[in-house]
């Protein structure tokens, strides 16, 4: 089980902040895959990961980390500022 948590218009598209998810994804990637297949919201907030940052733990990753041992996966639009 992972808490995932939604951020931005990601949040927006997929109608919550937060979430358990129970899941056997090795990933990031495979993770993204199970929810972009849950329901078309999940497929409209993951359309383009390119447009998405990703953070495990709190630490800024990759979609091609594993997530062995990881509890918490935030997924949020690129910070910017000025």
């Amino acid at each position: 089980m992972v808490e995932v948590l939604y951020f931005a218009w990601v949040r927006e598209r997929i109608g919550k902040a937060r979430e358990s998810v129970e899941t056997n994804a090795a990933t990031v990637a495979d993770l993204v895959a199970e929810l972009r297949a849950r329901e078309p919201r999940y497929e409209a907030a993951f359309a383009d990961t390119s447009a998405l940052r990703v953070a495990l733990d709190q630490e800024l990753s990759e979609f091609d980390a594993a997530l062995s041992g990881v509890r918490e996966v935030a997924f949020f639009p690129p910070m910017t500022g000025g």
